[in-house]
């Protein structure tokens, strides 16, 4: 398949595709040691597919820097200059599997994609990994939007719409023109209107989660409006384009985010490392040998260094850096 400028995409796993992004990312830093070259050349050698990733990279990465737009592809160069200048500038903010996507998918494929990380940078409004951000609207609604996530903000005079282009919000809906002007949250899977409420709205891959702290929120599903279900305070539910499914309880533990916290009662060490991932670059990840051991307590998300420290000291576990950006948590070994 064709990427980037016409270069050929090497069919390899995305695991695959994202530590060759990894290791060019520890290159590009300007830091890597001669240790780091010779783990680069062990990888390299260890299967034909990590040597394949390598080289595909390293060719098209060189072209991304002469894309103009001038070109054919000319969204493509736009985009391509935005990762690298975001991956050069704070290597804590690039997104791996965001560039991983674009230099392995590359093109057309990328550009047209619901999800490319260009539509979240061209947003109204969006953070960086590990950063939150609030504002208010015109209306009085409170939006606060969690680690990597995007909105548009849509006001006119027959609706106030907030489209969650990628990540987690939480609103705090205003009262102006309740009736005359109703909000709306769009999402990839559908719609939500906030019946006086505070909820929070979480994109995933194939799904939308929903979680209502205050209030009533009803969910309309893009291709089943039918449906329509009303969730209630202390609600969740997770919907599709066409379904939605069971509700589920919610605490207000599950909106400590917005305190910058992340909030453990007898959660799975495999669901903890997957939701500490979430603000932090790179890739991070939990061997399934320990992801069922529990863990409870209060930990700051500005830091995740240091909560992975934590984590080794209170559970039989040890935190392996392969580089700063692939970190596994797995038993101890001797």
């Amino acid at each position: 398949m064709a990427g980037l400028n016409g270069s050929e995409r090497p069919d390899v796993a995305q695991h695959v595709a994202m530590r060759a992004v990894v290791w060019w990312m520890e290159l590009q830093s300007g830091k890597d040691t001669r240790a780091q070259q010779l783990a680069l050349a062990q990888w390299r050698a260890e299967h034909p597919d990590h040597e394949r990733a390598w080289q595909h990279i390293c060719s098209v990465s060189g072209r991304l820097r002469n894309l103009t737009d001038a070109t054919g592809d000319a969204a493509s160069a736009a985009a391509a200059r935005a990762a690298l200048t975001r991956t050069g500038a704070s290597r804590r903010r690039a997104g791996v599997k965001a560039l991983a996507t674009l230099l392995f998918a590359g093109g057309a494929s990328w550009i047209a994609s619901e999800h490319a990380p260009w539509r979240a940078w061209n947003a109204d409004a969006h953070t960086a990994l590990g950063e939150r951000r609030s504002l208010t609207l015109a209306d009085g609604t409170r939006v606060t939007l969690n680690t990597d996530s995007a909105i548009d903000i849509r006001f006119t005079n027959a609706e106030r719409r907030v489209r969650l282009v990628s990540g987690e919000i939480m609103i705090a809906t205003g009262h102006a023109d309740g009736e005359r002007r109703p909000f709306i949250v769009e999402t990839a899977q559908g719609s939500l209107r906030p019946l006086g409420t505070r909820f929070a709205v979480r994109q995933q891959s194939t799904l939308c989660r929903l979680d209502v702290f205050e209030g009533a929120v009803r969910i309309n599903p893009a291709e089943a409006p039918a449906l329509a279900p009303v969730v209630r305070a202390g609600q969740r539910a997770r919907f599709t384009r066409t379904d939605v499914g069971a509700l589920e309880p919610i605490s207000e533990n599950d909106a400590a985010w917005t305190d910058g916290l992340l909030v453990a009662s007898g959660m799975r060490l495999g669901d903890f490392v997957d939701e500490l991932g979430r603000y932090r670059a790179g890739h991070l990840s939990c061997d399934p040998d320990v992801a069922n051991l529990r863990l409870s307590g209060t930990y700051p998300l500005a830091d995740t260094d240091r909560v992975l420290d934590t984590v080794a000291r209170i559970l039989p576990v040890e935190v392996v850096f392969m580089t700063r950006y692939w970190v596994t948590v797995r038993a101890p070994r001797a």
